[in-house]
């Protein structure tokens, strides 16, 4: 490198540093909270002592629950949430409804058309006179300072903490993420991945879902396969309980006291309330239709929530992320809600079905299912998980694919990878869904050549109509070109990273579409137990995340998770991974080469894997059917054909990428 060249870097680095470590000092701190406090509005529209809320039957039905419950018998009410934009509907008719209290605590926060609509609401019901409290996580949550500033200066109802920050920060930018890591990275790495939304303390959601489009079935390309519970009943008092042990924590940082937002305060004051123009308007007017309309509240979100037995809600809390409880080597996670996990894995007799979308596993798990596999009558172990070509995470992909061997034979593991384009999956085409891009598409063509639209329609609510501005190509426009996207899906695993470039874009496909990723983290045991929850069963979740679930002992319930989740694994949403034909030359010395290699932490260089993919095809003797074959059954190749290893990928130089990180990338498991 040219010597000026590398002075320049060597400069820039030392001032991103110098910027860094740069602090405000209690006075200039204390100068900025009394701007924003002063900007605060403390106006209530409604007088009511219902705060103007809407009449909810869902509400209805949480306060009978409530009632008709005793300590010695709790009664619960839970739904399964699969489709997409209904759980945004709920969302937004709860916070509508909401008298007294809302909770939201989440790991991605966005500015879309999905998150705004959220953001709109959870203000207004702060100047209905609802006491709203937003906890987020640093690395995910919004995306400019100056929605930060403008929160924290909207009104006293309205109350927003960042948990975790690094570097006094309310936004990490790429750069300054790269100063994080290199200087404070057990704290960069410990972050808040719990999800939950409760109301008056009476109804609450948790699941997968963050806030953003392609949770809810918005996004343009692609879209995530997701699943939340609501739950009504005592224990969503534990949910309340375990959010105010987040609040209160000293790890929850108030937004008007971090540096960036302290200083925006202090140069430009209090920004006006939060909006940005909606996208796709006439898709979020199809869904407002629908928010206080009964009869199709009653139908979705009360007639079909079943009444449940044992509910418990387990989940972390901020003391996981004190530094003497660090374990990434233990044989025991450091995590509540991963020690509660595991506890039920342990005790399944017949099967454990599990759902995640990233399947790689902490040493405690792979300790753990191998005992299991080792009894005398094991359980089956069926794995709902991503294919390469439907994940959001191409490098998480690349370490699972190093023990495929491993998870077939060791653990006995029944793996089904999720298509990109599922034949038979709850997804929204209508005019709550992506149904509407098609529309919205050529309207949006006519607005980046003639440039923005400022008309609006007089009969619309506020700010839904507003202008779409003009959208001018740019680096990352390209780069999502080439995958076939037009927008950057804001998934957990495209949070700001060293790897972002490879490990938070899905890939490159053969076929063009509107895709689809999962993103469901749940599970079932032995036809009994449910679970639902934002724990991805990762080295992530038990050592630096901290996680939430409910946890149901009802046989009902379980039996509709696992039909939900089942639907996934059908052959024609889902290939088996199965054992490769052995080679016809020295197949014995091939399998053993290929198990030193993946043994290996590095230099797992081997090119033939054990296992690769094999997609089920209808014929004369191989009827359609909604059940996949067993990999391990001896008739299994009778229907099943092998279609590689990556299937449906335009692989390019993907492969080596795959292969390096495959051979190289097993060191980074406790992270990803």
């Amino acid at each position: 490198m040219p010597e000026h060249l590398l002075g320049r870097c060597l400069t820039g680095l030392l001032a991103l540093l110098l910027a860094s470590c740069a602090s405000l000092s209690p006075q200039q701190r204390s100068h900025a909270e009394h701007i924003a406090q002063a900007a605060r509005s403390t106006q209530v529209d409604c007088t009511r002592s219902d705060a103007c809320a809407l009449a909810s039957p869902v509400l209805q039905m949480a306060q009978a629950t409530l009632a008709a419950s005793t300590p010695k018998a709790p009664q619960h009410r839970a739904l399964l949430l699969d489709d997409a934009p209904n759980a945004l509907l709920l969302r937004v008719h709860l916070i509508r409804s909401a008298q007294h209290s809302i909770d939201l605590q989440t790991y991605i926060f966005d500015e879309d058309d999905a998150a705004q609509l959220i953001l709109d609401e959870l203000q207004a019901a702060a100047f209905r006179g609802v006491k709203v409290r937003v906890l987020v996580d640093q690395l995910a949550a919004l995306r400019k300072v100056e929605t930060f500033a403008a929160l924290a200066s909207l009104h006293a109802n309205l109350e927003l903490r960042v948990y975790n920050p690094v570097l006094d920060r309310a936004r990490l930018s790429l750069p300054m993420y790269a100063v994080a890591a290199a200087c404070c990275w057990h704290q960069l790495n410990q972050r808040m991945h719990n999800k939950l939304l409760v109301v008056d303390d009476q109804v609450g959601i948790t699941g997968g879902r963050n806030y953003q489009n392609d949770y809810y079935d918005w996004g343009e390309d692609y879209n995530f396969r997701d699943r939340d519970i609501m739950v009504v009943g005592p224990v969503v008092h534990d949910m309340t309980a375990n959010f105010d042990a987040f609040w209160q924590s000293p790890r929850s940082v108030a937004v008007a006291h971090l540096g960036d937002v302290a200083r925006y305060l202090q140069q430009h004051g209090p920004p006006p309330a939060p909006h940005h123009p909606f996208r796709n308007p006439k898709r979020v007017r199809a869904l407002l239709a629908s928010v206080d309309d009964d009869a199709v509240v009653q139908a979705r979100f009360v007639a079909p929530a079943m009444p449940v037995l044992h509910v418990s809600f387990v989940a972390d809390l901020p003391v996981k992320h004190r530094k003497d409880l660090l374990q990434a080597d233990a044989d025991t996670p450091a995590g509540f809600a991963s020690q509660n996990l595991m506890q039920l894995i342990a005790g399944a007799q017949h099967d454990v079905l599990l759902q995640t979308p990233y399947l790689v596993l902490s040493k405690p798990a792979q300790h753990l299912f191998r005992n299991l596999h080792q009894q005398p009558s094991p359980p089956r172990v069926q794995i709902s998980t991503n294919s390469l070509a439907a994940t959001d995470a191409f490098l998480t992909y690349a370490v699972s694919y190093k023990y495929k061997r491993r998870y077939l034979r060791d653990f006995g593991f029944q793996i089904h990878e999720f298509k990109p384009f599922p034949a038979d999956a709850p997804f929204e085409l209508g005019a709550t869904g992506a149904g509407l891009w098609l529309d919205a598409d050529a309207d949006l063509d006519a607005d980046m050549d003639a440039g923005p639209d400022t008309t609006t329609d007089v009969d619309a609510e506020p700010h839904i109509d507003a202008a779409i501005p003009a959208i001018k190509p740019n680096r990352l426009t390209r780069r999502l070109a080439k995958r076939g996207l037009r927008s950057e899906p804001s998934s957990e695993a495209g949070r700001p990273s060293p790897f972002a470039s490879s490990g938070g874009l899905p890939v490159r496909l053969k076929t063009a579409g509107l895709r689809m990723g999962l993103h469901a983290k749940s599970m079932v045991i032995d036809d009994r137990i449910g679970v639902v929850g934002t724990h991805n069963f990762d080295p992530r979740g038990d050592t630096w995340n901290t996680e939430n679930a409910v946890v149901i002992d009802d046989p009902h319930f379980a039996q509709a998770l696992a039909a939900s989740i089942q639907r996934d694994m059908q052959p024609a949403n889902a290939w088996t991974i199965g054992r490769r034909d052995s080679s016809p030359i020295l197949p014995g010395v091939e399998h053993t080469l290929a198990r030193i290699s993946e043994r290996m932490p590095i230099f797992d260089l081997w090119p033939i894997k054990y296992a690769t993919s094999y997609d089920y095809t209808p014929g004369p003797d191989c009827p359609q059917t909604a059940q996949p074959v067993s990999p391990f059954a001896p008739d299994f190749r009778r229907c099943n054909r092998p279609v590689g290893d990556f299937p449906d990928v335009d692989l390019g130089l993907k492969w080596l990428g795959v292969r390096v990180f495959t051979a190289f990338g097993s060191g980074l498991s406790p992270i990803l």
